[in-house]
């Protein structure tokens, strides 16, 4: 066939040749610490076996020791919602750009194809993914092995048969002897890395990878073996020092937060000037944050020195428990929730996150309208955070951990960025519709953090994540707290 490609995943179209990374992910999200440790445990046989070119038997003990006894769907989860981020953030980009340029595109890799298939097609735009399967017994759990012996000979086979008489015009893979290149033997024209492209050419031509906008798991960093070691030794410290955190942050009054979290190695960095608080008889400002995390609005009052009441969507009993700072909860009934916010804009400063949910990515989803129609005392604050391990969102997980996943980072960094107060002629006092007014707010934000604007809500995430529309039912604070103490329970997800 005159335009197709077949092309290696691993070492090709990703820059690290090495799978284990992404078989530890699927141990700690879909499994747990446990099972995250004994992989890691295992790493040196792993390695010995593949030196010594038993590399076979060395990635059949990867995939037993990560798949063995898990449920096929979790598995499923986890390359729908936290392996393309990792994959996304290792691609090679000369190797995707002649990728691109083919009509047909077939993918092989070694990992089993369930891992690969979802970021392959709809972020890489591939038509086919030749990998070995998983076993599954009829309770729906994985045995822990694969369907075939010789993972190279079956891609080759699985190759061979994809494209019939006719030789794929070209194959990318590398040139050793253990990785599944084997198939190039097929391929009209073969191509090893590193790859060199006139890239200037094809600029204006190129089509990018599908960006990965939304993504779960708690991990930030993709657990190569030194980066999953260290997780592990520093989680019993980071479990003590965030408890320490939120314990005596509970304690404190609100001025004293920010010395606090320098204190305990954070850093909260401020930009911009806020407005004096409202003065008696006037209604408060309405502040309208970017959403990164729960911690958003608890961050926004301690720079302010004062407790400003937060709207929350969906946020677990627990969490409003632990908050330091009152919070109101809507109802997603528009005419409801309009009322409360009235009700509280009368007594004072509102905090509101018009997103509805958070996104981790250089992204903002779209900006419910109904603030904009309730006042015109409107302050856009940008927020933005950075961590070292642990991310403090989740669309599978407990949602109850979120603050705590946040005080086990090391070095928590907090960015607030005031921006100027709405001018009149730009809220609905001057005859703007709320959507022009939430739509000019977004991409003021979103210029500010150089981020881009998108149409995605609060559902599309919760769909693509975790199959639901995000709403969280209410359980009572004493199962949220047998959740909690559970043993090695908080790092399930």
């Amino acid at each position: 066939m005159e335009h197709s490609i077949v092309s290696e995943l691993e070492g090709t179209l990703l820059k690290d040749p090495d799978p284990f990374s992404y078989f530890m992910l699927v141990a700690f999200e879909a499994s747990g610490l446990i099972r995250f440790a004994l992989l890691l445990f295992l790493w040196p046989v792993i390695r010995f076996l593949d030196l010594l070119g038993f590399a076979n038997p060395a990635l059949k003990l990867m995939v037993f020791v990560a798949t063995a006894g898990i449920r096929k769907s979790e598995i499923e989860t986890v390359a729908r919602a936290v392996l393309p981020k990792f994959f996304m953030d290792d691609i090679d980009m000369d190797a995707w750009e002649v990728f691109s340029l083919y009509d047909k595109r077939v993918l092989v890799t070694r990992m089993p194809r369930i891992m690969a298939e979802r970021f392959a097609k709809q972020h890489l735009r591939a038509d086919e993914v030749i990998g070995s399967e998983l076993i599954v017994n009829r309770f729906g759990f994985v045995t822990g092995f694969i369907n075939c012996g010789n993972i190279d000979s079956f891609i080759s086979s699985r190759v061979s048969k994809q494209f019939m008489d006719e030789k794929p015009a070209l194959g990318l893979g590398r040139c050793t002897a253990n990785s599944s290149s084997s198939f190039l033997s097929l391929c009209k024209e073969r191509m090893h890395p590193p790859f060199i492209t006139n890239q200037k050419q094809h600029d204006n031509q190129l089509i990018r990878p599908l960006p990965v906008i939304f993504h779960d798991g708690r991990l930030v960093k993709r657990p190569t073996p030194s980066t999953s070691l260290l997780i592990i030794l520093w989680i019993p410290l980071g479990i003590v020092l965030a408890l320490l955190r939120m314990v005596v942050g509970l304690m404190l009054p609100m001025w004293a937060k920010p010395y606090l979290a320098r204190l305990f190695g954070g850093k909260v960095i401020v930009k911009g000037k806020p407005p004096p608080p409202a003065s008696d008889g006037s209604n408060g400002f309405l502040f309208v944050c970017t959403h990164r995390t729960l911690m958003d609005p608890v961050v926004l009052s301690a720079v302010l020195r004062r407790k400003i009441p937060a709207v929350t969507y969906s946020i677990s009993r627990f969490s409003e428990i632990l908050s330091p700072i009152p919070t109101v909860r809507l109802t997603r009934i528009r005419e409801v929730d309009a009322e409360k916010i009235k009700r509280e804009l009368a007594k004072g400063d509102l905090v509101v996150c018009p997103e509805g949910t958070t996104c981790r990515e250089p992204f903002l989803l779209r900006f419910s309208a109904l603030f904009a129609e309730l006042t015109d005392r409107i302050v856009p604050v940008a927020m933005n955070y950075r961590v070292g391990f642990f991310h403090a969102t989740t669309a599978r997980g407990w949602k109850a951990l979120d603050p705590i996943f946040f005080f086990m980072n090391p070095r928590p960094v907090y960015e607030v960025t005031f921006l100027n107060q709405l001018p009149m002629e730009a809220t609905c006092s001057s005859g703007k519709s709320p959507h022009d007014v939430a739509n000019y707010v977004q991409r003021i934000l979103a210029a500010t953090l150089g981020f881009e604007c998108t149409n995605f809500t609060r559902k599309d995430k919760y769909r693509v994540l975790a199959g639901n529309d995000g709403t969280v039912s209410y359980t009572s604070f004493l199962d949220q707290m047998k959740k909690v103490v559970s043993t090695f329970k908080p790092f399930l997800h």
